[in-house]
């Protein structure tokens, strides 16, 4: 059985033997070794059966550190670190030849951030390493944002959960890459676009090919519950064409009625785009231990962190 646990000692302790252990960001909780131990990073993969060709994030304690993995580095990426790090954000930059080929998926770049959790930015500045660290979950299950979920999906396989609390932001970093030192959308997540581009200028979208993605986070079906999940539009009238079913809903403001419904989820009764994303995958959670036969899930309004939501609401419902 893994602990859960508030200890930096213990943690260090582990990471300096080469072992794997779950860590909190203010993103989603993230599997977490030495990038440069080939056993952890092998470890890594192993856990989650995550496939060799989808990289892994970095995670240093400091802009100051980038240069350790990084080179080449764009004007623009150097204005966005200054701008949002620590935060959600992580970069695809030219790597240092220090970095093992395993991290990067063989790619001659790493994707890197600083994130912004107290217990884990305390972790790193202890350590002699960075680590890397992809999200604490089975590949292509909802991603964890308590330390219970990490529990639930690795019981065995992770000797410490390091606790801290429900992630703040709840869904991904959003994660930028650079072409001819222009910056490019690879993943949206919990920091808008709109936020980058006030500091950058306009992001271009890019265009990848699924079987050797440049950043984590960009295959068609991830972040999936187990129960078969359908994204709507018009949400009374698959209601009424489900009456027979177990009906699990997630909506952004609206309760529904329906005798089908079993189980509900209203993320921000307020409308808060930022309150939703932070509830979104502790409420498909628990949708999906509600032994349902159907979760209808909510198409969101395509602005802002909307736009996020929708993208890991597709991949969810992508069969």
């Amino acid at each position: 059985m893994n602990s859960i646990s508030k200890s930096i000692p213990e943690a260090i302790a582990l990471l300096n033997q080469e072992e794997v252990i779950a860590i909190p960001t203010e993103t989603v909780y993230g599997l977490a070794g030495n990038i440069f131990s080939p056993k952890a990073i092998a470890s890594i993969f192993s856990i989650k059966k995550r496939p060799t060709f989808n990289p892994l994030i970095v995670h240093l304690k400091s802009v100051e550190s980038l240069p350790q993995v990084a080179r080449e580095i764009p004007i623009k990426a150097a204005q966005l670190a200054a701008t949002f790090w620590p935060g959600p954000l992580t970069m695809v930059l030219k790597k240092q030849s220090n970095v093992p080929d395993l991290v990067t998926a063989g790619k001659d770049t790493v994707a890197v951030r600083v994130p912004n959790h107290e217990l884990t930015l305390a972790l790193l500045e202890q350590l002699d390493f960075p680590l890397a660290a992809p999200s604490a979950n089975p590949f292509g299950s909802i991603s964890p944002t308590q330390a219970s979920h990490v529990a639930q999906y690795f019981q065995e396989e992770v000797p410490l959960i390091l606790d801290g609390g429900s992630c703040q932001k709840g869904i991904e970093s959003t994660i930028i890459g650079f072409e001819n030192d222009e910056p490019v959308l690879y993943r949206l997540g919990s920091l808008a676009l709109e936020d980058i581009e006030a500091v950058v200028g306009p992001v271009a979208v890019h265009n990848y090919n699924e079987k050797a993605p440049p950043a984590p986070g960009m295959l068609a079906r991830h972040y999936a519950p187990a129960t078969t999940t359908q994204l709507t539009t018009a949400m009374s009238l698959d209601l009424d064409q489900n009456l027979k079913l177990r009906v699990g809903v997630l909506s952004f403001s609206t309760n529904y009625q329906s005798d089908c419904i079993v189980a509900q989820e209203v993320l921000s009764k307020s409308g808060s785009l930022a309150e939703a994303s932070s509830r979104l995958y502790a409420a498909l959670h628990r949708l999906d231990s509600q032994e349902l036969d159907l979760i209808l899930v909510e198409r969101f309004p395509d602005i802002g962190l909307g736009k996020t939501i929708n993208d890991r609401l597709k991949r969810a419902a992508k069969k």
